[in-house]
């Protein structure tokens, strides 16, 4: 005759219940540690208007400054300018919406280029064959990451981590 036991629990299914709940207490226990690992250090750039938005970027590297672009950045998406922890302070940004001729300005001067660029330097930008465009400065007070979201209402360009 065939013994069955009346009790869902029983030694054996008590023992892999244990496994299992040592298994599923370690994957909770360290699932906070395998999520931030996820987590990407960046200066990444939020579109929040209706129409596609060119960004260029300023900030102090070893060569000295460097202004680089022209991201495309669609109607309501982001673009990351800098991957990796950000090493300076302070970055630049200017930005002009492609539809409507509307910019993100600052009282930054730094060089930009009609097409794609990196330059270096902020000087003498017209006799090096460039245009100075005003740059907003943020201040990222040293965070590894930082966000800014443009958007149509001026004043609302909300920076942070």
């Amino acid at each position: 005759m065939e013994t069955v036991s009346r009790y869902p629990f029983s030694r054996l299914n008590l023992r892999n219940w244990s496994l299992s709940a040592i298994l599923l207490f370690a994957l909770t226990a360290f699932s906070p540690v395998l999520v931030a690992s996820d987590a990407r250090a960046e200066f990444r750039v939020c579109n929040g208007t209706q129409n596609l938005v060119g960004v260029a970027i300023g900030y102090r590297a070893k060569e000295g400054w460097i202004t680089e672009g022209w991201w495309q950045v669609p109607a309501t998406t982001c673009a990351t300018l800098i991957e990796g922890e950000l090493q300076s302070r302070y970055y630049y940004l200017y930005a002009e919406d492609a539809a409507r001729g509307g910019r993100w300005t600052g009282d930054v001067n730094m060089c930009v280029a009609e097409n794609e660029f990196k330059v270096t330097g902020v000087q003498d930008c017209f006799a090096r064959g460039f245009q100075r465009m005003g740059f907003k400065e943020y201040d990222t007070g040293r965070q590894g990451s930082w966000m800014v979201q443009l958007s149509d209402t001026p004043g609302t360009q909300e920076s942070h981590n």
